[in-house]
């Protein structure tokens, strides 16, 4: 593996995980506290990223099947990579831009999410199926893996730092950034060749793919409860951190929150492949699923059993957003690594079709998370109370009122919620993750099989061939 793929694969990360980062962090977000909308309305929005993201983890899968069979002479994955990522931007731009009233913003956001999800799921699992096909030995497939992470992690980072002020300006920057880095990857990475005698793959022969695999089907459903678990917290955090601080004090503390989440993540990605060269996967697995309950343990009881304390509230966040981000990417490499064990049985190789699954369990848990969210802002109450604040912000821009009195109205606003209310968003954003997480680590134990040794035997064997 040339250094000039292996860098300008890593770093494009950078901009389409900002891309990525900002939609799926913040754009609910920004609905809900930037547009005056019924709880009916909110309902129907909710619902229909949940229909969206549905689809268009299914849609991945379909994908798969179209880069699969693609024959241009730019390779396989370059077109879509680049197609994706300037009509993705696009979008993006336009979803942060145009603000019409009522239910014809529903109209608007449900047509612009859908657009979104399509248009980035051709780049996504063209980048993704770039990544298996790069490199077959798992000393570079772990370095691969985590200096890609790592420039996701600053994409993430970026966008998490300053979305809530500046939307618009924010979504410009990142769909240029996302374009950009995006070309970088079209222009640095040399595709390895594709095979000419590859058997055309239909919808039935990619279900046949998934079936015969009784690898992939514990890790891709591992991987779907991972990303579940993982999506909650940072879901709830902004809500969490209103009710818990008050409208007005939660700026800065929301901001080092990110931090952490940052710094976390980043530590994790790049201190993986040392990591991994010293213990095996499933230790990883084991400390990483200890660590990470006794960290929502903490957030459970923080301001009850444990002080309210800034400080202890961003160190908790650090140990939990460290070792999800260690979690995340063992999934990530395990669910690689049955592309060479399928190759091995059956004398196929298909790098989309199977990192699709990677792709689909986000968008489907992605699904999963979002009506959570909606149901527990709407049943708790919170919803209705943002709204109020949602009101302030609105009439601050039309030069009704200064921000400071918008402030000081929206701290008498989230003052008003009861203790019941941010209860339901601690379950939400603790006790829900946990037992997806567990559910994800215990499955993998039982039924993975392909430890770091079987694993080199079988791409010595494929070698042999």
């Amino acid at each position: 593996l040339d250094k000039r793929t292996k860098w300008c694969y890593c770093i494009g990360a950078t901009g389409r995980d900002a891309a990525y980062a900002l939609v799926s962090m913040y754009l609910l977000t920004y609905v809900q506290y930037t547009m005056k909308l019924t709880v009916a309305q909110f309902g129907v929005i909710s619902a229909a990223i949940v229909v969206c993201l549905i689809w268009d983890a299914i849609n991945d899968a379909l994908m798969g099947i179209i880069i699969e069979n693609t024959h241009f002479k730019s390779g396989k994955f370059k077109p879509w990579i680049i197609v994706g990522a300037v009509l993705n931007a696009l979008v993006i731009v336009a979803l942060f831009t145009l603000r019409p009233q009522g239910w014809g913003f529903v109209a608007f956001f449900a047509t612009g999410y859908l657009l979104w999800g399509m248009t980035y799921t051709m780049n996504d699992i063209a980048y993704w199926g770039m990544l298996p096909s790069l490199s077959s030995d798992p000393k570079e497939r772990d370095t691969l893996v985590t200096l890609m992470s790592v420039f996701i992690c600053v994409g993430q980072f970026a966008v998490a730092g300053n979305a809530i002020q500046a939307y618009r300006v924010t979504a410009l920057i990142v769909a240029l950034a996302f374009i950009a880095f995006q070309t970088l990857v079209v222009l640095g990475v040399r595709e390895a060749p594709r095979r000419d005698d590859a058997e055309k793959v239909t919808l039935r022969k990619m279900f046949t793919i998934f079936m015969r695999n009784d690898q992939l089907v514990p890790i891709g459903i591992a991987s779907l409860l991972f990303n579940i678990g993982n999506g909650l917290l940072i879901i709830f955090g902004v809500n969490f951190f209103y009710f818990e601080f008050g409208y007005a004090d939660s700026g800065d503390l929301i901001f080092l929150f990110t931090v952490m989440y940052g710094l976390g993540t980043l530590f994790s990605q790049a201190l993986y492949a040392f990591i991994s060269s010293r213990m095996h996967r499933m230790t990883i697995l084991k400390i990483c699923m200890a660590a990470i309950a006794v960290g929502y343990g903490m957030l459970m009881g923080f301001g009850y059993v444990l002080p309210k304390n800034v400080v202890l509230l961003n160190a908790i966040g650090f140990i939990i957003f460290f070792f999800q981000g260690l979690y995340n990417l063992a999934v990530i490499v395990m669910l690689n690594n049955t592309i060479e064990y399928d190759e091995l049985r059956f004398g196929e190789r298909h790098d989309s079709v199977i990192s699709a699954i990677r792709s689909f369990s986000v968008k489907l848990a992605g699904a999963v998370n979002q009506g959570i969210s909606a149901l527990v802002l709407i049943i708790s109450g919170i919803y209705t109370v943002s709204q109020n604040i949602s009101g302030l912000e609105i009439e601050v821009g039309k030069g009704g009122m200064t921000s400071a009195q918008a402030l000081e109205k929206a701290n008498a606003f989230t003052a008003q919620v009861q203790p019941r209310q941010t209860l339901l968003l601690r379950i939400g954003m603790v006790v829900i993750p946990v037992l997806a997480l567990t559910c994800a680590y215990v499955l993998i134990r039982k039924k993975y099989k392909i430890t770091e040794e079987a694993y080199q035997k079988m791409v010595a064997e494929i070698a042999a061939r």
